[in-house]
């Protein structure tokens, strides 16, 4: 639902005849070169949304005659319709290249409201992407420039995009937070921007009060949005939101109603997302109403579309498995099973590196306003030295001295203080990257605890009172020799199932490791890898439930990498607990690795960043062909 504030959000129902007839003008009347260039972008704009290819060509015409008389103001909105249309018709290259040269044109002209939205349109094209770093990246950057509160809009706009990557990485309170400064913001806002941007704040409202489990509030801002003027992108969700509330409620007709037209919102654009959003409440609703077919075909055909986005193709293979378990095709439920641990492996990944805190936006804003502070002393020191200058020539040569050594010891006292606020801004990043490292550990072990609940409770569950229903009817039911034959394949197949479910389950979060510690959960797994010899000294003590998932984690990159891509035959992991110390070492016979030209991958960089939490170290000791040895230490509380 990331929002940029274009044409596609605004749609006119423009039709043909009227581009006809700015194309016969074209042809029957002299017109100047700026006439021809604003019916030339009259017809681009047009265009989109419509036919892309026309659009292009149109646009590119007036592009050339804009470059021509320097009209940067016609530049940047023909680059700007450009870049948002490549960018909701996933050619995110394309959009970037575009987007760049309105910054350019925006420089050029002097216009800072359009390079302050250049910048934004950088995030909103990498938010798309769902490389959400890259986005908050260029969303502070524009917040934290002074100019910024000039211009309302845009720093609504970008609070609520902030909001919704927090809520999509599960941080609902801190997306929670920013929409309320967003709210506040709308108010300088009147007319159009005010219904736009608060449908969008509603929207999100939304979103994270269904993710929060408090329906009724999301039903409030849901219908509140739904009254303010629609545009495509906000109409297609807040549609989606009121359907999905709906359902909830078992209100499945109104709930279908509100499904459709989110999905011919969606129909009139090509954008993936909105596709695969509106595609997924259609499938929902099927499932809901027992109409297994419909609900399987609908989500077959938002996976075709598109199933490289995992945040919403994970949800749709879900509907997937369902349909097929209720219709009784193991095989094909058992495939898509496998689907769904590989997105949901990516998603938890992708949430490691994505989780933002409101710390970040704090940090900008603390830069800022020292920067401001620091401007505003210098101009009132350099009132207060022209004044004094002024009296000083009256005055003798000793005062002037007495003046000049004081304004020297100023001087000082300023640097010092500049050194102060440095050291303070690099403590807080520190702090910062800190407290979002934890936040993102605890959010991945609640999530891994969930799903492994949900897959072994619920679905692993639902798949032994099949197996016990099929071998009923195995005992009632007569049949020959090649239907006994096959009827044994499908139970052997659905044991497999069964097994890879338990085994997914226990990867994403160890029953063991919950109930009796580190040392059981840790024997357990190296005794299922073959050539692979665990030993523990120590007292078998346990530790803080954060610290013992940590350790967990951490000997299960090591010995994963082990297995990967060291070729090892011998795998030794060893735990030792002694005088407030914990040891982890993984040791392989592998073909080892030069440290000096071969880098660490993205395993060994998580590990440190997970350490860092406790203080703790790594070393790794490895050369080519003479195995690797990885030791991590850590200091534990008595």
């Amino acid at each position: 639902m990331l929002a940029s504030d274009d044409y596609l959000s605004i749609v006119i129902p423009y039709n043909y005849r009227y581009i006809d007839s700015l194309q016969q003008v074209l042809k029957e009347q002299p017109l100047s070169e700026k006439e021809t260039l604003k019916i030339f972008a009259e017809i681009a704009y047009m265009y989109h949304g419509i036919d892309h290819d026309s659009a292009l060509f149109y646009a590119h015409k007036a592009i050339d005659i804009a470059q021509k008389y320097k009209e940067y103001k016609t530049l940047c909105d023909l680059y700007s319709n450009l870049g948002i249309t490549c960018c909701f018709m996933g050619d995110y290259d394309a959009a970037l290249v575009y987007l760049d040269k309105m910054k350019e044109s925006a420089i050029k002209g002097e216009l800072k409201d359009q390079e302050l939205t250049a910048i934004s349109y950088f995030g909103f094209t990498y938010a798309k992407q769902g490389k959400y770093n890259m986005a908050i990246e260029y969303y502070l950057k524009v917040l934290a420039m002074p100019e910024i509160e000039e211009y309302p809009k845009t720093y609504v706009n970008i609070l609520t995009n902030i909001s919704e990557i927090n809520r999509r990485v599960g941080n609902t309170e801190a997306g929670i937070l920013f929409l309320k400064r967003a709210e506040e913001k709308c108010e300088q806002l009147q007319g159009y921007p005010y219904a736009w941007n608060m449908k969008h704040v509603c929207n999100e409202y939304a979103f994270n009060y269904i993710k929060q489990g408090d329906w009724n509030k999301a039903l409030y801002y849901a219908l509140k949005a739904d009254s303010l003027m629609q545009g495509q992108v906000n109409g297609c969700y807040t549609k989606g939101l009121l359907a999905q509330i709906y359902l909830q409620q078992g209100n499945y007709d109104v709930a279908m109603q509100y499904a459709n037209a989110s999905y011919e919102f969606a129909g009139s654009l090509d954008d993936k997302n909105l596709f695969a959003f509106s595609g997924k409440l259609l499938s929902d609703i099927y499932l809901a109403q027992k109409r297994y077919p419909e609900a399987e075909a609908i989500a077959l055909k938002v996976w075709q579309t598109d199933s490289t986005h995992f945040d919403e193709s994970r949800d749709i293979v879900e509907n997937i498995v369902l349909a097929n378990i209720y219709m009784g095709n193991m095989e094909k439920a058992a495939h898509f099973l496998k689907k769904y641990s590989e997105l949901n492996t990516q998603f938890t990944e992708k949430s490691y590196h994505t989780i933002v805190s409101d710390l970040a936006v704090k940090y900008e804003t603390e830069k800022k306003d020292i920067y401001i502070t620091t401007l505003k002393a210098k101009q009132k020191e350099y009132f207060l030295t022209g004044a004094v200058i002024g009296t000083l020539l009256l005055l003798a040569l000793v005062f002037l001295l007495f003046r000049y050594r004081l304004n020297v010891q100023k001087r000082k006292l300023i640097e010092q203080r500049h050194e102060i606020a440095e050291q303070k801004i690099i403590q807080l990043e520190q702090e910062k990257k800190l407290v979002a490292t934890q936040a993102v550990l605890d959010g991945e072990t609640a999530e891994r605890s969930r799903l492994a609940r949900d897959l072994h409770d619920g679905l692993g569950g639902m798949l032994s009172v099949v197996k016990l229903n099929l071998k009923d009817m195995k005992h009632f039911a007569i049949m020959d020799g090649p239907d006994v034959e096959h009827f044994g394949k499908a139970l052997d197949m659905l044991d497999q199932s069964i097994g890879e479910l338990r085994r997914v389950a226990h990867h994403i979060m160890p029953e063991s490791l919950m109930r009796y510690g580190l040392k059981i959960s840790l024997e357990d797994f190296v005794n299922a890898i073959p050539n692979a010899h665990f030993q523990y000294f120590g007292d078998d003590l346990r530790l803080d439930s954060p610290l013992e998932i940590l350790i967990y984690r951490c000997a299960y990159e090591l010995i994963n990498n082990a297995v990967k891509y060291a070729q090892a035959t011998a795998i030794n992991v060893q735990i030792i607990m002694d005088s407030g110390i914990v040891s982890l070492t993984v040791q392989d016979d592998g073909i080892g690795f030069d440290p000096q030209t071969v880098s660490s991958g993205m395993g060994l960089e998580n590990i440190r960043t997970r350490l860092a939490l406790y203080n703790g170290q790594m070393t790794i000791h490895t050369a080519p062909n003479e195995g690797t040895e990885v030791c991590i230490e850590i200091m534990i509380n008595d």
